[in-house]
């Protein structure tokens, strides 16, 4: 078996209706389905339950459940905030720029863009508390390809040590980020 694509990727929700609201204006986003039901389908738990989906773009779909009878949505408190993201491609520093302006003048706090060198990132909030990332791919073949190489050698320093590897220290060096 061979996964074909991602056919969605599903989070909780505070409020659904103003979810998909928030989406559409800030990243674009269009709503493509809702599917309501008072039983868990997969479960059979008496649970009542909104589940809107939202198009990503590509053939991604980005989807949210509002769950009104569980208690009040929570994170995971043994995870720092910055790691548990959602992040999504744009299609140039342009874009991504502009998607900062347009976030900021709505009163959202962003950070960024952020250099990662082979790739630049602002990241922000959405309104269920759920931190997302907008990146623009900057890297080269070559940089992907330096990358490619050494991924292996990487995972498996890491697994032994848990240390963080060096063979792609070059990606944080000042010149790297020029």
């Amino acid at each position: 078996m061979k996964i074909k694509q991602v056919h969605h990727v599903a989070y909780r929700c505070i409020d659904a209706k103003q979810t998909v609201e928030w989406y559409g204006k800030h990243l674009n986003m269009n709503f493509v389905l809702a599917i309501a039901e008072n039983e868990v389908p997969s479960t059979k738990a008496p649970d009542p339950y909104m589940h809107v989906f939202l198009d990503a773009g590509n053939g991604n779909i980005l989807a949210f459940f509002e769950l009104p009878t569980q208690p009040p949505m929570d994170r995971d408190r043994n995870t720092p905030n910055w790691v548990q993201h959602l992040a999504l491609e744009v299609e140039s520093m342009d874009e991504l720029l502009a998607a900062k302006e347009r976030l900021v003048a709505a009163g959202i706090d962003v950070i960024g863009p952020v250099n990662h060198t082979i790739f630049k990132s602002i990241y922000f909030f959405d309104p269920n508390g759920h931190r997302l990332e907008l990146a623009a791919n900057t890297g080269t073949p070559e940089m992907m390809e330096r990358l490619d190489a050494v991924k292996w050698e990487m995972l498996e320093e890491w697994a032994q040590t848990r240390k963080a590897p060096k063979h792609a220290a070059w990606m944080h060096a000042p010149e790297a980020k020029a």
